[in-house]
């Protein structure tokens, strides 16, 4: 059976409405990116892991909703899908916005409340995924990867746009309050619920076809179920405090349900590695997107210019790219090509990042990295599409969703531990420094326990050398006695050392974040030569 076309016109109308619903998404995300380090991170005296926590709240519960509607989207509608996102990103803003307001519960004040506004609006940016991916793979058909693509420039484009708007009501602009740049989420929201009202959407190409339900299940299998599961049950039993045994307890219980629900069979091998893949691919683009901010603050602090600077320009070249260069690119090189090029592009890009110190070259490696993220995401949806249309919107979204699930439970405190550790052992050499910085509480993440930097003590520093110096150049300096001149040189040299040691543990974890792109150039590499050796890569078409 051919799968029936749908009208021009309204494709035209529904992909506008995926386009800036995925703008919405990446609202988001820049917002805590924008936020978490400058104004939530000392004014809820938050450690870097638990910077970390609070980005991958973003990213990782976008699993849950992602893989859930897949399952039942057939049956209750796209329409359905997207009015619970836009009730999701409300939400979320409307948390993020009264954050640190006094009627706020004890409990739920700080890192709670910021953690659950984020993990609301994760669940409304995968049940957006849940609907788009599926959609404009069943109305482009033809040409999956050029207009998955294309969709995805959405994402970046949300970047640099909300990037722009923070800066210019920011400190280095209007110098709004924060809220004010919380309330931009929901610009996007507002239109493309308005866009929704008018919207038509197309039956999936897997039920047109008629593929039965059950086939769908079998392309991912328990393999499959076991990965995105047992991810979402681990963070689950991190989040409340499951002992090992209890988490192993539901990973085995769920997977096996899920299982028999299937009703057999592990999984498509190929599908299971690209769902495997995701990990470290989500890992390169979200995760070191989520840090670089903070990652290249010290390096950009010389030119007096925000880290978020660098975000904007690498989301601008990856949206360019993903509109007007995956047509013909894909024409030339087939997709694996692509996603192994642009692994080696992006680690490249980032190893070079942690070493930069002059504008040029911060510069050309963040056009590199760039060039090396641009296609990962949207190329892969591509590949998974065209190899398992069977697999409906189940196998496509449950793609995204371990992406998410790793970036979010493994790829963004991993980097925010490994600079607390970093820090850590740095400053284990100076005991002064070790005993004035580091806080005596213990904190635990996935990764263990750990000792971070105290917030209170670095505010209160960077208060009183302000103090110190306002009052040096308000007054003749001769008028600064003696003992106030000495707290004021004792000061200003620890807090270059420990600003020194801050910058080489932030660099550190930058230079990590390359291993991830090397092992996923090597691995597409052999995906090509298996395609290779059966023929060469061809779609999969359904009929």
């Amino acid at each position: 059976m051919t799968v029936p076309a749908f009208p021009a016109d309204k494709r035209r109308l529904l992909f506008i409405t995926c386009f800036i619903a995925l703008i919405a998404t990446s609202f988001g995300f820049m917002l805590r990116i924008q936020l978490v380090e400058e104004v939530w991170k000392p004014m809820f005296d938050l450690s870097g892991t638990q910077v970390g926590e609070i980005i991958g709240a973003g990213l990782w519960p976008f699993a849950i909703s992602i893989v859930l509607f897949s399952l039942i989207i057939d049956k209750i509608g796209y329409k359905f899908c997207l009015w619970f996102a836009v009730i999701c990103h409300v939400i979320q803003a409307g948390m993020l916005i009264t954050a640190g307001m006094a009627w706020i519960p004890e409990s739920m004040q700080g890192y709670n409340w910021l953690w659950v506004g984020s993990f609301i609006g994760a669940l409304g940016n995968g049940t957006v995924e849940a609907v788009i991916n599926p959609v404009i793979a069943t109305v482009y058909r033809e040409q999956k990867i050029k207009w998955l693509t294309i969709l995805h420039a959405g994402w970046p484009g949300g970047l640099v746009l909300s990037g722009l708007i923070a800066l210019g009501l920011g400190s280095g602009g209007l110098g709004l309050a924060w809220q004010f740049q919380v309330a931009v989420l929901l610009f996007p929201v507002v239109i493309y619920a308005l866009l929704l009202i008018k919207a038509s959407f197309p039956v999936n190409e897997r039920v047109a076809a008629g593929v039965p339900y059950t086939t769908m299940l079998r392309q991912a299998g328990v393999l499959g179920a076991f990965i995105v599961v047992g991810l979402i049950v681990l963070e689950f039993g991190r989040v409340i405090g499951l002992g090992t045994e209890g988490v192993n307890f539901w990973i085995l219980a769920l997977v096996m349900i899920f299982g028999f629900g299937i009703g057999g069979g592990l999984g498509r091998p190929l599908f299971i590695v690209l769902l495997l893949l995701m990990i470290p691919l989500a890992t390169t683009e979200l995760g070191t997107d989520a840090w670089i901010k903070g990652l290249m603050g010290p390096a950009l602090q010389n030119f007096e210019l925000s880290g978020t600077w660098v975000l904007i320009y690498t989301a601008f070249v990856m949206m360019m790219l993903r509109l007007f260069v995956i047509g013909p690119l894909s024409k030339v090189l087939n997709p694996l090509a692509i996603l192994a090029i642009c692994s080696a592009f992006a680690a490249v890009g980032i190893f070079m990042l942690a070493g930069a110190e002059a504008a040029v070259i911060i510069l050309i490696f963040a056009t590199v990295y760039g060039i090396g993220q641009s296609f990962f995401w949207p190329v892969t949806l591509g590949i998974v599409s065209e190899q398992f249309p069977e697999g409906g919107a189940l196998t496509l979204n449950s793609i995204a969703a371990v992406g998410m699930l790793g970036v979010g439970i493994i790829g963004t405190p991993l980097l925010g531990n490994l600079q607390d550790t970093s820090i850590h052992a740095n400053m284990q050499g100076n005991d002064a420094i070790y005993e004035t910085y580091i806080a005596d509480e213990e904190k635990t993440s996935i990764f263990g326990a750990y000792k971070s930097v105290n917030q209170d003590v670095v505010t209160d520093r960077e208060s009183r050398i302000t103090a110190l110096n306002d009052q040096r150049q308000d007054q003749d300096s001769a008028d600064l006695n003696e003992m106030e001149a000495r707290e004021l040189e004792v000061l200003m040299g620890e807090q270059g050392i420990f600003e020194g040691l801050t910058k080489d543990a932030k660099a550190s974890a930058l230079r990590f974040a390359a291993v991830p792109a090397v092992f996923m150039f090597l691995s597409y590499c052999v995906l090509i030569l298996w395609f290779k050796s059966r023929g060469g890569y061809k779609p999969v078409e359904l009929d």
